[in-house]
Order: C-alpha cells, then sequence, then structure tokens
C-alpha cells in the first residue's frame, strides 16, 4: 500500500513523516532525492545546462540551487521545463526503491501531490496542516526568511482549503504531542486497511 503525505511549506510535514518512520514505516522523501539526483546525475547535469546555461553549474561542478530558485520563482514556464528534468527520474528511483521495502505500507513525501494532480497513484493521501501564523513562524525560523518572503512563498501555493477536500486524512500539525497521538492513530488504522 503506498501513501501520499503532502502538506504546504511550514506545516510540519517532515516532522509527521519522522513520526511514522519511528512507528517503523518506510517513507520516500521526494524532495530529498530530487536533490540526490541533481548532485550526482551526469545526465541531469546536462539537461540543467541546456536549460539554463553554463552558470548553472558552481564551481564545486554541482548545480546551483540559488541560482536555480532565482530563476525559476516567478517563472512558471521555466519552473514546469525544470520538473520535467527532475520529477519523472524521481518516480522512476521510486518504482526501484519501493521493490526493496517490506513494510506493510510505505509513505512518498511530495510538497506538490494534488496541485501536479498525483493523488490517483496513491492508495490513500494525507494532508498535513497548521495555522497560517504558525507556518510563517516555522519557516522564518528555519529558512532565515522574512515575513514578507514565506508570506510570497504561501501564496505561490494552493490554499490547505482546496487541499483538505481532496484528501483522504487531516493531520492538523499545531501540537507536537498531539500530533504524535493523531499518527499513531492514523498508523493503527492504515495498518487495519492493508490487512482488510
Amino acid at each position: 500500500m503506498i501513501v501520499g503525505l503532502t502538506g504546504g511549506i511550514g506545516s510540519g510535514k517532515t516532522t509527521v513523516a519522522k513520526l511514522f518512520q519511528a512507528q517503523g514505516v518506510a517513507i520516500f522523501v521526494s524532495d530529498t532525492e530530487a536533490k540526490k539526483l541533481m548532485k550526482t546525475s551526469a545526465e541531469i547535469h546536462q539537461e540543467l545546462i541546456a536549460l539554463f546555461g553554463d552558470e548553472v553549474i558552481a564551481e564545486n561542478g554541482l548545480p546551483d540551487r540559488k541560482f536555480i530558485a532565482g530563476k525559476v520563482f516567478n517563472d512558471k514556464d521555466l519552473l514546469e521545463q525544470l520538473n520535467q528534468i527532475i520529477h519523472p527520474r524521481v518516480a522512476s528511483y521510486f518504482q526501484e526503491w519501493k521493490t526493496q521495502q517490506n513494510t506493510p505500507y510505505i509513505i512518498y513525501e511530495a510538497a506538490i501531490i494534488f496541485e501536479k494532480n498525483l493523488q490517483h497513484r496513491f492508495d490513500y493521501t494525507i494532508i498535513v496542516t497548521a495555522p497560517e501564523e504558525e507556518k510563517i513562524k516555522r519557516v522564518m525560523k528555519r529558512d532565515n526568511s522574512s515575513e514578507e518572503e514565506v508570506k510570497a512563498r504561501i501564496k505561490n501555493q494552493w490554499p490547505d482549503s482546496d487541499k483538505i477536500k481532496l484528501a483522504d486524512f487531516q493531520i492538523e500539525n499545531n501540537d507536537l504531542e498531539l500530533t504524535k497521538t493523531k499518527v499513531s492513530a492514523l498508523h493503527k488504522h492504515l495498518l487495519s486497511l492493508v490487512n482488510a
């Protein structure tokens, strides 16, 4: 069984993923895997150079993530082209990774499951939510960003209300102890669905 886990910036989906991992669930973090592939794949490097020019590769021989982020932030077409380079490779790596796992179900964590209309790839989906002011505080602390920067990034994402309608389960992640309890209960529920 494959469960998709998603949530907006600052919702704490990484925290929730780690709580599931602590219950013995195998977790595939698409963003982490994308970063690894960007570093290691010569093919990706060539395609990035074709898309952004030579300056996309930093002096250390790796793609310059800040440079890329600056280029795609306000250019939806360029972002789409970047995604076309990275996402299919992450997807095929996931297919391979999946066969090596032996937990009752696995979780695929990705930020834009619903935005990309990928929910049909999963047996169930979980949305992690948090109040907006809490998200802003978390991201400001984590990324050293200003409130304005974080608000701009939130505005670029789908609102939680749209994603909640599409998700099978919601975890409101406002209080860590409560979140632990919710994850534990949902884990038991998902196990019962595996065995149903």
